[in-house]
């Protein structure tokens, strides 16, 4: 069963062998929750939307069109559940951040973010999430989850060209924020 390609499931799975959807999830379940756990930063909210984006993806099986990959057609659900849960949460951090110490020094955050890392490449994840959203999930989209920017354009529903900007501007913004912070030495 392992040989089959998304499409020969689908289609299994359209003519009513529905367990057969089993294979989908065991196929993106852990691409998928990766992707959710740094867009969300929080395991819980990102299982409940995994969860939220296979059934979506499941209930919207008849809309999907053969001639399109799956992955490219799942990821843009996935990112779409996504952004609708930090949409809904947004209100409660905002809320929140009134509540926080005006006297809380970013620096002193940072550095203890840079000490508590066992190596550069989750250093520099970590400032990766520091990004603002759409620029975080480009970079993560596109050099940790390996993406073309052709499917970046797909799952973001942006244009090529979009994305080549929104890719350039999100490195240039993680190299300023490493340059700010002095950590050119040990990153760069």
């Amino acid at each position: 069963m392992k040989h089959l390609s998304d499409i020969e499931i689908i289609d299994s799975v359209k003519r009513g062998n529905v367990s057969d959807y089993s294979l989908i999830v065991n196929r993106y379940k852990d691409r998928a929750f990766s992707f959710l756990r740094r867009l969300l930063k929080n395991e819980m909210d990102a299982e409940e939307a995994l969860q939220d984006s296979f059934l979506k993806a499941y209930n919207g099986l008849n809309d999907f069109r053969s001639d399109a990959q799956f992955s490219t057609w799942f990821y843009r659900i996935t990112y779409n559940t996504g952004l609708t849960i930090l949409s809904s949460k947004k209100r409660q951090v905002e809320q929140e951040m009134f509540s926080i110490d005006e006297d809380f020094e970013l620096g002193s955050y940072d550095n203890e973010i840079y000490s508590t890392t066992e190596n550069v490449s989750q250093y520099v994840l970590k400032m990766v999430d520091k990004l603002p959203v759409r620029n975080a999930l480009v970079i993560i989209l596109f050099y940790i989850d390996g993406l073309s920017m052709s499917e970046i354009s797909q799952v973001m529903g942006v244009s090529l060209t979009n994305v080549k900007v929104l890719l350039h501007r999100s490195r240039n913004a993680l190299k300023n924020l490493l340059l700010k912070h002095n950590y050119q030495e040990e990153v760069l």
